[in-house]
C-alpha cells in the first residue's frame, strides 16, 4: 500500500477517533450549558442526539474535508456519490434527533401532570404536530438531494417537470383523501376542537387521545382498546370533546323507589356521603325528584368532581352508600309492585 494512502487512512481514521473522544468528554458538559433536562424523556432524547453525533457528525464533513487532506491519487473519494449520500442521510439524522431534543426543552417548562392543564396540552399537540411535519420535510428534501447526485435521476426529474401537470392532476385525484386529511391535521393542530389527553365520546366509546398524527388519531378506550380514527372524522362528524375548556364535570345518579321514600332524609344523606368523601370538588350537590310513575319514584342526585374518571368513582361510591342507607332504614321504600283486591275476592 503507497505511503499516501496509508496517510489518507490515518487522518480518516483520527478524525473519527477525535471526533467521538470529542463529543463524549466535552458533549455532556458543553450540552448541560444549554439544557439540562428534567424528565427520563428529556434524558433518553439528549442520549440519541449524541448517539447521532458521535456517529454521523465526521460522515456529515467527511465530504468537505476528505479533499483538503487526500493525495491526487484518491481525490475522487470525494466526488463519489457514497460519501455525499452518507453525509445527507447522517446529517438528517443529527437534524431529526436535535428536533426531539428542542420538543422535549420547550415542554420540559410547562408541567401537564396538573390539574389545569389546559394551555400545556394546548401547546404539547401543536409542537408535536409541528416536529412530525418537519421531519417529513427534512425526510423530502434529504431523500430529493440523494436522488440529485445520480444523472439518471437528475434526467428523470427533468423529464417529470416537463410533464408536472399531467402528473399533478394524477397525483392530486389519487391522493384526495390523503391530502384532505393532511389539511385536517393543520386545522386541528392550531384550532385545536382535540388536544393530547382530552377525554373525549366517539363512535359510543369514551376514552382519551392518545395520539394526534398528521393523518389519524388514536383514542385510547377505558378498557385500554385502541381506536383508531381518520384525522378528518373530528372535522366532519360531531363528537363530544368532555375537556374542551375545562375538566370539571357534573355526575349524575339515579335511584327508582317507592312513594313512602322520605325525601329530606335522602337530601341529608347524599350531603354526608359527599362530605366525607376525597372525590367530590364541593362545587355542586343536589338531590331532585324528577319523576315519578304509578310504580315508582324517580330521584336524582347531581354532584360535581375535578374531572370525568374522579366522577365515575364518585357516581359509583353514591350509589353504592344511597343503596346501603336505604336497605338499612328505609326497606320498605324499596320498589315495589301493589296489587289491590276487590271486595268480592277478599270475601272469598
Amino acid at each position: 500500500m503507497e505511503k499516501e494512502t496509508l496517510v489518507f487512512i490515518g487522518i480518516a481514521l483520527g478524525l473519527l477517533v477525535f471526533s467521538h473522544i470529542f463529543l463524549w468528554l466535552l458533549f455532556p458538559k458543553l450540552a448541560r450549558l444549554i439544557y439540562r433536562p428534567t424528565s427520563e424523556k428529556g434524558k433518553n432524547a439528549m442520549r440519541k442526539f449524541s448517539t447521532a453525533l458521535k456517529w454521523g457528525l465526521f460522515f456529515a464533513v467527511f465530504p468537505i474535508i476528505e479533499p483538503l487532506f487526500s493525495p491526487p491519487d484518491l481525490s475522487h473519494f470525494g466526488k463519489e456519490p457514497f460519501f455525499i449520500v452518507l453525509a445527507i442521510i447522517t446529517f438528517s439524522w443529527i437534524l431529526i434527533e436535535l428536533s426531539n431534543v428542542l420538543r422535549h426543552a420547550f415542554l420540559e417548562n410547562f408541567n401537564s401532570n396538573k390539574e389545569d392543564n389546559l394551555r400545556e396540552r394546548r401547546l404539547l399537540t401543536q409542537v408535536a404536530f409541528v416536529r412530525k411535519l418537519f421531519i417529513i420535510i427534512v425526510v423530502i428534501l434529504a431523500f430529493s438531494a440523494i436522488l440529485m447526485n445520480f444523472e439518471s435521476a437528475r434526467k428523470l426529474g427533468a423529464g417529470l417537470l416537463t410533464s408536472a401537470g399531467i402528473v399533478g392532476i394524477i397525483v392530486g385525484l389519487a391522493a384526495q383523501k390523503s391530502i384532505a386529511n393532511l389539511l385536517a391535521g393543520f386545522q386541528i393542530a392550531f384550532t385545536q376542537p382535540i388536544r393530547i389527553d382530552d377525554v373525549v365520546v366517539v363512535e359510543d366509546e369514551w376514552g382519551k387521545i392518545e395520539e394526534i398524527n398528521l393523518t389519524y388519531v388514536v383514542v385510547r378506550i377505558w378498557d385500554q382498546r385502541r381506536l383508531v380514527l381518520p384525522i378528518n372524522y373530528f372535522i366532519e362528524k360531531p363528537f363530544q370533546n368532555w375537556t374542551r375548556t375545562t375538566a370539571d364535570i357534573w355526575g349524575t345518579v339515579f335511584m327508582y323507589v317507592d312513594h313512602t321514600i322520605p325525601v329530606e332524609d335522602l337530601k341529608v344523606k347524599l350531603k354526608e356521603i359527599l362530605d366525607g368523601s376525597s372525590l367530590w370538588d364541593k362545587k355542586v350537590q343536589v338531590l331532585q325528584v324528577t319523576d315519578y310513575t304509578e310504580k315508582t319514584v324517580e330521584i336524582r342526585c347531581l354532584m360535581s368532581a375535578r374531572d370525568s374518571p374522579t366522577a365515575f368513582d364518585l357516581r359509583c361510591l353514591v350509589r353504592e352508600k344511597m343503596l346501603e342507607y336505604l336497605q338499612q332504614n328505609y326497606p320498605g321504600s324499596l320498589p315495589k309492585s301493589r296489587v289491590l283486591l276487590s271486595g268480592e275476592e277478599e270475601k272469598k
